[in-house]
């Protein structure tokens, strides 16, 4: 079963087990695949598909500090709630030590010695950890091992 029809199974059990928070969120996820399916006139693969919900989950991380800034603890909950669901559809994240090892094993094949190879780093990073960790936390971390 494809990712997309997973996620279409999921949306009947919310709308026959009527939990509308689930439901809501679902086809937010279907509108936000299917919006870029007709932007770019292409059926989207599983990989894809991650990539929208990757960006869906940033967007809602996003959101919570404005949210906590503004005040708004009850906006925020939600978005919490919200990247709790879609983080059920994305692989499984890397630990701490597997980012690190990742990012020592991109540093020694590179070659990297500044923080000015940073972005081949992160190049060799991003094609192992997509999806699988949070790419501005890499990101920091790769800068902090480079500086180090």
């Amino acid at each position: 079963m494809t990712l997309k029809e997973r996620i279409t199974e999921d949306m009947k059990a919310a709308m026959r087990a009527s939990d509308k928070e689930r439901l809501s969120t679902i086809r937010m996820v279907q509108a936000a695949i299917k919006q870029r399916e007709v932007d770019e006139r292409i059926v989207l693969d599983d990989a894809q598909v991650i990539a929208v919900l990757e960006k869906m989950v940033k967007q809602r991380r996003e959101s919570i500090v404005a949210f906590e800034q503004g005040g708004r603890a009850d906006l925020a909950d939600k978005e919490k709630a919200e990247i709790a669901l879609l983080q059920v559809y994305l692989p499984a994240q890397l630990s701490e030590a597997e980012v690190d090892a990742l990012i020592r094993e991109a540093i020694a094949s590179t070659g990297a010695t500044s923080v000015k190879d940073m972005g081949k780093v992160m190049g060799a990073v991003k094609a192992k950890a997509a999806g699988r960790a949070d790419m501005g936390a890499v990101s920091a971390r790769i800068k902090a091992a480079l500086a180090g």
